[in-house]
């Protein structure tokens, strides 16, 4: 998750930037799901095939339609008419909409420890991204961007939730390469005419090589290690490492000069993986049953 995360952290300023030369919301969107498609359907010739059941086969197509279809058309549009901090603002609210999720529908314990957690890892990440970012036009965000980036949350959210169970029965590959394939069949009859009409020979080779970056890491082994973790970890904990994308971005920042690490940018990080730390330790459903039996 960690390492999912760091990707997506990097993926928010290259990916716009691409975004502003030539490549639009949708077919960022499509490049993610046909190429992911693609990368998805290769490695699954080199590993054992797992035989799906049908009804599974349908619940990978709502899967897809939560996890990626929604998700992916929500963030990446309204990454392209936002900014990339307010987009970065909105990823922090997912890990209390997936606590109260995994409340409801999976029935795990809403502890002090992981409510704290929560809300800690909450106030640094916008503690992070409020004072790494300047003023000024370039920073400035639109209501639309800013929803669409918060629905983008609320469906991942749902889809950590309610798919848990599904993801855990199969191989990462095998999950994958139906889900972005259902994506793909969805997505491609609207943005077919878009893609058509891309000045293909017009995109510079940086443009490329960030849209690339985005298919490969941040969605082909970005997924990979996402759904890894998916399997071994409880929803609200894999929402947790969502605060690590606003690190990443901060860090990336300063390491090409455009902002600056200082106090406030410190404490924000040590309140980050103080909550993560104290979701990762707080008791499970399993373990308060393990408790009442003794």
């Amino acid at each position: 998750m960690l390492l999912a995360c760091a990707i997506w952290g990097l993926m928010a300023p290259l990916g716009k930037d691409a975004m502003s030369n030539g490549v639009g919301g949708l077919e960022m969107v499509t490049f993610r799901v046909c190429g992911g498609a693609l990368c998805f359907w290769l490695a699954s010739l080199f590993v054992k095939n797992e035989e799906v059941k049908p009804k599974d086969m349908l619940k990978f197509f709502f899967a897809a339609m939560l996890g990626i279809v929604f998700n992916q058309c929500c963030y990446t549009i309204g990454l392209s008419i936002t900014s990339p901090v307010n987009a970065s603002i909105m990823t922090t609210v997912m890990p209390i909409i997936t606590m109260v999720l995994a409340a409801i529908f999976l029935r795990e314990p809403v502890t002090s420890k992981k409510v704290t957690g929560v809300f800690l890892g909450a106030i640094g990440a916008f503690v992070l991204i409020t004072s790494s970012s300047r003023g000024g036009a370039s920073n400035e965000g639109r209501l639309a961007g800013d929803l669409l980036c918060l629905a983008a949350q609320l469906c991942f959210a749902v889809y950590l939730t309610i798919f848990k169970h599904l993801i855990a029965r199969y191989t990462v590959i095998t999950c994958m390469k139906w889900m972005i394939t259902y994506a793909a069949i969805v997505i491609l009859p609207f943005s077919y005419g878009r893609m058509a009409s891309l000045p293909w020979t017009e995109l510079t080779i940086a443009t490329w090589l960030e849209t690339a970056f985005v298919v490969v890491g941040g969605t082909f082994l970005a997924y990979i290690f996402m759904m890894t973790g998916q399997k071994e970890l409880r929803p609200t904990v894999v929402s947790m490492y969502n605060y690590v994308q606003p690190i990443v971005a901060c860090a990336v920042s300063v390491a090409t000069g455009l902002g600056v690490f200082g106090l406030w940018q410190s404490v924000a990080i040590v309140l980050v993986f103080t909550g993560v730390y104290l979701v990762t330790q707080s008791k499970s459903r399993r373990d308060l049953k393990i408790e009442q039996r003794r």
